[in-house]
């Protein structure tokens, strides 16, 4: 009797042992299960985390590029790369869920697509500026080239028609002469019969010559170097011209004969020299001999 209560004691005994081994081996396969649940999540988080920040690595390195353009965009450029930043700044910090991260990033790209699209067609506008201003820049410098050519060769036809308005004195003749009492002239070649000088010269004609009143200073100089008849002066570009007498004709473009009548005394055996001043301008000379 008491062996048959010892064998219903043990197989009891085995019941509730074998009970608790097998509420033992499921608490344990789902804690196993949970925890690779956990593993799952914890590595699909930084995965998901890494490539959100690879995304935003992209979307800072095309803002960069834009920048780095330097257009006029440039500041509002700057602004949306910082935001870039900030949510890069965040997504390493966290530690849950990436969703909100995921929207933030998605607005921000949509805002650099739409950015990046204004900022090409500013450059295409700067390139088509550009290229007109670069046209006009040679356009100009052509125009430029080609004025400073008319004005040189404006400035040479002005010499040229300068020098060949002047006018031109030539034949220079000199003769000397007794003049008596009664007025008359005999020429002579004697310097102690002389009492005057009768000087004359030729300007030629010239139709493209300024016409009117002109006024020549002759100079006489005789063969001890003093300046004979009115030994007046006139400066002319600072310097001082000394003349014997002045002759002012009227000139219409047509050769004149000039002919001017210098009386004196005491004239002296040797050279006398002529020379014809147009103010400061000598424009003939001339000599004779006195004996």
């Amino acid at each position: 009797m008491e062996n048959k209560q010892s064998s219903t004691g043990l197989k009891a005994v085995i019941a509730v042992l074998a009970v608790l081994l097998v509420g033992s081996l499921v608490y344990i396969f789902k804690l196993s299960s949970d925890t690779e649940k956990v593993q799952t999540v914890l590595t699909t988080t930084v995965s998901e985390k890494e490539s959100v920040l690879k995304d935003l690595e992209e979307l800072k390195a095309t803002y960069d590029a834009a920048i780095a353009e330097n257009t006029s965009m440039s500041d509002e450029l700057i602004q949306e790369r910082d935001k870039v930043v900030s949510l890069m700044a965040e997504v390493k910090q966290s530690k849950g869920d990436l969703s909100a991260f995921k929207t933030k990033m998605n607005l921000l790209q949509n805002k650099m697509k739409a950015l990046m699209a204004e900022n090409e067609g500013l450059k295409k506008e700067n390139t088509v500026v550009k290229a007109q201003r670069d046209s006009t820049a040679v356009v100009l410098n052509e125009s430029k080239k080609y004025n400073e050519a008319l004005v040189g060769q404006n400035d040479e036809l002005a010499k040229v028609v300068e020098k060949g308005s002047k006018l031109t004195v030539l034949n220079i003749q000199s003769s000397a002469y007794k003049v008596r009492s009664s007025g008359k002239e005999i020429e002579t070649d004697k310097a102690r019969r002389t009492n005057m000088l009768k000087i004359s010269f030729t300007i030629a004609g010239n139709e493209i010559a300024k016409s009117g009143d002109k006024t020549y200073y002759v100079q006489v100089i005789d063969s001890k170097s003093n300046v004979l008849g009115q030994k007046k002066s006139e400066n002319f570009d600072g310097k001082d011209l000394t003349y014997s007498f002045t002759s002012t004709v009227k000139y219409e473009n047509k050769t004149v004969q000039v002919s001017e009548n210098l009386p004196g005394k005491d004239f002296q055996k040797g050279t006398y020299f002529i020379n014809v001043f147009d103010k400061g301008e000598l424009v003939s000379k001339s000599s004779f001999d006195l004996k």
